[in-house]
């Protein structure tokens, strides 16, 4: 155990060396010799042929570690440029190190980015709601309570103060002109806001910052060769910057230069004019008092200033009050601006100088010029280079036989005419058994070229054991026979599909560049297996994968809001503008659709229908995206949710089955009733094909051994493996009834600017006099999360626990959020008793009503209210059982004494 205070790390660097030293590699192998064969080999000189033999070796080792310490970017350079990048395989420094706005200082580089905005400042918004605990009821006017009992501030709206940068008089000499000018800055401020808007936070007004007036008086002498003009230009704007500053962009360079690592260059949102300083932005802030000595050393500061005569400053708002002559207090919110009651004078000795106000008014507009200039070049470089490479061709193999000496007759020259024939065979032997080391060797090799693609975070590849053709052996036809040389693949196959368990394998790859994102599966991957059995591990792969592929999206999006400001239609409903910890939720818990769409329109369809007998049973189907049955039961039910069970059996036997099998399979004939997979081929007397999925856990002759059909039928037996492929594909890919909505209470509030607001407007809180909902604001920080509780995975009670555990770790950690798991397919139940589609309905049409600011915005909002307040979750069925009864299965029973209810 280490002694406290000591620091336990683990060493970047733990490579020995030892397979670039020849001579290390030679002194090990003969170790390793006398211990295997001391009792047989005895003579370990360089004249002994095991001795060449290892030493040929040893150099072949040499080489591979050689390949392997080459730099990084010559091993992950591709062959062709052309199709493929270095920065192909990585995330770029400006996808994954940026994030979304989090706090006041990211928003303010955000909208200082804007061209025409020279600062801002956000501040929260205070708007007060009014409670009636007796009556249940909130207001913004109080006078519309029965009976007053209390109060409470919304939190997350804020207001932004704009400085914005002086207008140019030509283009804008009127009012009126600069006003528009001021609102189009105002529109692109809110349009930027919402596009990087907070969970659960929203904008409520945009202001332009008040002034305060101070003036500056100042005599100042200055250097007889300076020209007064551009020193009073100077003076001007450094006092200008004292009251207002003004925040420059940096380039890449100069970030670097000025001591920032990456991390902290890029942290924030990424903007186009270049990178700000945190430490100049937090400087920047609205002054709240002016002091004389800072003045006059802004002063001194000028090139061509010899010394300040006399200086005074003064309030122009109270210009008797001389309480405090060298500190003038600026009132809280605004910026303190030089009002025209400010004089300046100029000496060189003893003589006065006249000013030209034209002439500085040019020089005025060349340094403005100047500086917009130099700001200009900023932005042409912001991303952190990432090294091309030069592709070596690390795959490169070649016999090692062919560096053995002539002796022994395994090389190009082979062994002279005149040998005997038992000489050639002790020579093919030998050549046999080095074959056997060439083939490691050229699989090491091979392994090595495929590291890029391995560790790719976008890597499609089937197979993680790789090997190539040893080629340029002479007389290798003699010594192997069945050995593909011009596909690799092939010959990969050959040699290692029994070994390659690329499931695994490749599980193992990704968790590993998972962790580098310090992120986890292990709670996800326990509860897959628990559900989707030999599947699982697939499953699991494909969700890890989709992870990695959006990480740049999730972990920069993960606190924002979706955009509902002046939205499109097709941006409010069946879309992605969806709440960063939404796709983030999706991703971790395997979903394959975050879109924000109708989850009750589903594939999938449970009916009814009379049997022979009179009886109400019940059917199961599943459509296509074209609305086609693909397929269906293949008997009654007494129980919509028998109908279910046996569905989702099905669903899970066809994803369970790989098309490579199929594929596999379908390369000879197939004849009638074959087995293939989880599918059983059916060959009608008409001569055409067709499927069945079956399950091959239950007896040969049992009822519930084909649990599927698709009732279509095909000509040909390629015609029949397409079909198997495409409703593997759909499965695997498409087929899902998962998905959630996301809803932020503070976009259900009502309009703020209105007092009178009508008291049915605001959320219902509570029935017992407040007692029960603490704290009783509905919308600060309050979220309600909608998801179909019907779905194979979300009727299950531990991956409903685990996904509520998610959600609540990835929401923000100041957001509460209520859970609701509710609703049913379309047509399962009346449309009015359908919580989901009702739910739906009024939430996309409240989204479609707020982002055109539509007139029946509020009578869309009462009705979003009352089905939210109601929503109630739903929970998988069940039935009592004997538990003496020994053949009852237990599963989705209820076992009196055993089964907690409220835990699902």
């Amino acid at each position: 155990m280490s002694d406290l205070g000591t620091n336990t790390s683990i060493p970047k660097n733990v490579e020995t060396k030892d397979d670039l030293d020849y001579s290390f590699l030679r002194g090990k192998g003969l170790e390793y010799i006398e211990k295997l064969s001391s009792n047989l080999w005895t003579d370990y000189n360089t004249h002994d042929p095991g001795v060449t033999m290892l030493e040929v070796l040893c150099y072949a080792i040499t080489d591979l570690g050689m390949r392997m310490e080459m730099p990084i970017e010559n091993i992950l350079a591709p062959e062709d440029k052309t199709a493929q990048k270095i920065s192909d395989q990585f995330f770029r420094a400006t996808q994954i190190l940026p994030s979304k706005p989090v706090n006041e200082n990211d928003y303010r580089k955000l909208f200082i980015d804007i061209e025409g905005v020279k600062n801002c400042w956000l501040k929260p918004f205070e708007k007060t709601v009014y409670l009636d605990c007796k009556n249940d009821k909130l207001a913004y006017n109080p006078k519309l309570l029965a009976k007053l009992t209390g109060d409470f501030n919304l939190h997350g709206l804020y207001s932004i103060t704009v400085d914005f940068d002086e207008l140019d008089e030509d283009l804008f000499p009127t009012d009126e002109l600069k006003a528009k000018e001021y609102d189009r800055i105002k529109a692109l401020i809110t349009k930027r806001f919402h596009a990087n808007r907070n969970l659960c936070e929203d904008l409520a007004e945009i202001t332009k910052v008040e002034v305060h007036p101070i003036s500056v008086c100042a005599s100042i002498d200055v250097l007889p060769e300076a020209d007064e003009e551009l020193v009073h230009a100077k003076v001007l704007r450094a006092i200008d910057e004292y009251f207002s500053p003004s925040l420059r962009f940096y380039s890449l360079k100069q970030m670097f230069d000025k001591g920032y690592p990456s991390d902290q260059i890029f942290e924030g949102p990424l903007l186009t004019n270049g990178f700000i300083d945190p430490k100049e932005l937090e400087a920047a802030g609205l002054r709240t008092e002016v002091r004389l000595s800072d003045i006059m050393q802004l002063i001194m500061n000028v090139e061509g200033v010899n010394f300040i005569k006399d200086i005074s400053i003064n309030n122009c708002k109270n210009p008797t009050d001389e309480t405090d002559s060298w500190l003038i207090c600026v009132e809280p919110g605004k910026k303190p601006v030089r009002c025209t009651d400010s004089a300046y004078s100029y000496y060189k000795g003893v003589l006065p100088v006249n000013v030209n106000p034209k002439k500085v008014e040019k020089y005025l507009d060349d340094l403005e010029q100047a500086e917009k200039a130099e700001q200009a070049s900023v932005s042409l470089d912001m991303e952190i280079a990432i090294p091309t490479g030069t592709y070596f061709n690390t795959r490169e193999t070649t016999t090692i036989q062919n560096d053995f000496p002539d002796t022994y007759g395994i090389g190009l020259n082979g062994l002279p005419s005149q040998v005997g024939t038992i000489r050639k065979s002790q020579a093919r032997q030998l050549k046999g058994y080095l074959l056997f080391f060439d083939q490691i060797l050229a699989s090491y090799f091979a392994h090595l070229e495929k590291v890029k693609d391995l560790l790719s975070v976008d890597n499609r590849l089937k197979k993680t054991y790789f090997t190539q053709a040893v080629s340029d052996l002479t007389d290798f036809s003699e010594l192997v026979s069945d050995y593909p040389t011009d596909q690799p693949g092939d010959l990969s196959d050959l040699l290692f599909a029994e070994l390659d368990r690329n499931i695994e394998r490749k599980n193992r790859l990704l968790d590993h560049l998972i962790a580098r994102f310090a992120e986890k599966f292990s709670d996800y991957t326990f509860l897959m297996k628990q559900l989707y059995g030999d599947y699982a591990s697939e499953a699991i792969l494909h969700s890890k994968e989709n992870f990695l592929k959006d990480y740049d999206i999730t972990s920069r999006q993960r606190g924002s809001a979706f955009n509902y400001y002046r939205q499109p239609a097709s941006e409010i409903w069946d879309t992605g503008n969806v709440a960063g910890v939404e796709k983030r939720i999706a991703r971790l818990s395997g979903m394959k659709n975050f879109f924000r769409r109708n989850l009750s329109a589903s594939f999938v369809e449970i009916y009814d229908l009379i049997d022979s007998d009179g009886n109400k049973v019940y059917r199961w189907r599943i459509r296509n995206e074209a609305n086609e049955i693909i397929l269906s039961a293949t008997e009654n039910y007494a129980h919509p949710s028998l109908a279910e069970d046996e569905m989702y059996l099905a669903v899970v036997k066809i994803i369970e089955t790989s098309p490579e099998t199929i594929k596999k399979a379908f390369k000879k004939f197939i004849p009638d009733e074959s087995e293939t997979g989880n599918f059983e081929i059916q060959l009608a007397d008409s001569g055409k094909y067709s499927f069945d999925i079956i399950n091959l856990e239950a007896s040969a002759n049992s009822t519930k051994r084909i649990i599927a059909r698709q009732f279509s039928y095909y000509d040909t037996q390629d015609e029949l493996k397409k079909a198997i492929l495409e409703i593997i594909e759909f499965m695997t890919m498409l087929f899902s009834e998962e998905g959630m909505f996301l809803v932020e209470h503070i976009l259900l509030r009502p309009d703020s600017s209105e007092t009178d607001t009508p008291l049915d407007e605001f959320m219902p809180i509570c029935t017992d006099n407040c007692t029960s909902c603490q704290p009783v604001d509905p919308y600060s920080y309050r979220i309600s999360v909608v998801l179909p509780g019907w779905t194979y995975r979300f009727a299950n009670p531990d991956f409903r626990n685990f996904m509520e555990e998610l959600i609540r770790k990835e929401i923000p950690a100041h957001i509460l959020a209520r859970i609701c798991w509710v609703g049913y397919r379309k047509n399962d139940v009346p449309d009015p008793e359908n919580e989901m589609l009702q739910f739906e309905k009024a939430w996309k049409e409240f989204l479609l009503a707020k982002t055109s600011s539509a007139p029946d915005l509020n009578m869309k909002l009462k009705t979003l209210n009352l089905i939210l307040s109601e929503l109630n979750s739903i929970y998988p069925t069940g039935r009592l059982i004997d538990c003496d009864d020994e053949t009852d299965s237990l599963k989705g029973r209820i076992i009196l004494g055993r089964t907690f209810i409220g835990n699902l």
